[in-house]
């Protein structure tokens, strides 16, 4: 399997996000195959949590249907080796620091490693308190995905440092949410990172359309939230489909 930053080293890259267990579990494992697929290079699958401060309320619905439906961490864990009888797309998680933490971060690292889930992203968890699980992430050869916003990017350096697996840049400040609009901070954002480093770059908050996949053609991937946990929530059943055409007209676009 390849490594993330190999998966991601050339632009035009699709990375997709869906939350574990919406609107089931087996329909996680059939739509994660489905966008794999269709073309996504990566998927990032969401572990539910109580308070997502960083999530808007596409993905915080889609939160509360996960937990309503009794999913848990060890249940999220079993469901990623399902999906990997099926494929090998790589995956990334992400959570919040409390769901590592509650599971224990070593052991989270461990059942990670053993089901190939490739990196993680805490968006709560800033860089003074990354002194406890960098190095476990570490030992355990997971990537550590940090993110960077336009408030943030002053201390590029040392987020560079700690970063594996790609850097995200958040396309709009606030939560995530599809916007009819984004800034080009990201760009902006991107040609200061390249100064420092080569690590791919994904951009995402926010970006649902066509148009919004060709506004970042220096990022080697983008990345898409709630564009398709919506198209999961109108079609919970039968998303596939809508996924796949979803997936083929934004990879294009960024090829066009």
């Amino acid at each position: 399997m390849k490594s993330l930053t190999e998966t991601l080293q050339e632009p035009g890259k699709f990375i997709a996000f869906t939350v574990v267990g919406d609107p089931d579990l087996d329909h996680t494992v059939e739509y994660v195959v489905a966008m794999a697929q269709a073309g996504a290079d990566v998927v990032e699958l969401g572990i539910a949590f109580s308070d997502p401060s960083a999530d808007g309320p596409t993905i915080l619905s889609a939160d509360q249907r996960a937990l309503d439906n009794g999913v848990t961490t060890a249940k999220v864990f079993a469901t990623v080796a399902r999906i990997r009888q099926q494929t090998d797309v790589p995956l990334v998680f992400l959570t919040y620091t409390n769901i590592a933490f509650k599971y224990g971060y070593e052991q989270f690292l461990a059942q990670m490693q053993a089901h190939d889930v490739q990196g993680l992203i805490l968006p709560d968890l800033p860089l003074e308190e990354q002194a406890a699980f960098l190095p476990l992430a570490q030992q355990y050869g997971r990537d550590f995905i940090q993110l960077v916003t336009s408030k943030s990017i002053h201390r590029l350096p040392d987020i560079l440092k700690r970063a594996s697996g790609f850097v995200y840049v958040v396309s709009s400040l606030g939560i995530t949410g599809t916007r009819q609009k984004l800034s080009n901070e990201a760009n902006q954002i991107i040609g200061e990172i390249r100064k420092y480093s080569d690590i791919p770059v994904g951009v995402g908050f926010g970006i649902s359309s066509v148009e919004h996949a060709r506004q970042f053609p220096t990022a080697n991937a983008i990345i898409v939230g709630s564009a398709i946990v919506k198209i999961i929530a109108q079609h919970p059943y039968d998303a596939g489909p809508y996924l796949t055409t979803f997936i083929t007209a934004m990879k294009e676009a960024q090829h066009a």
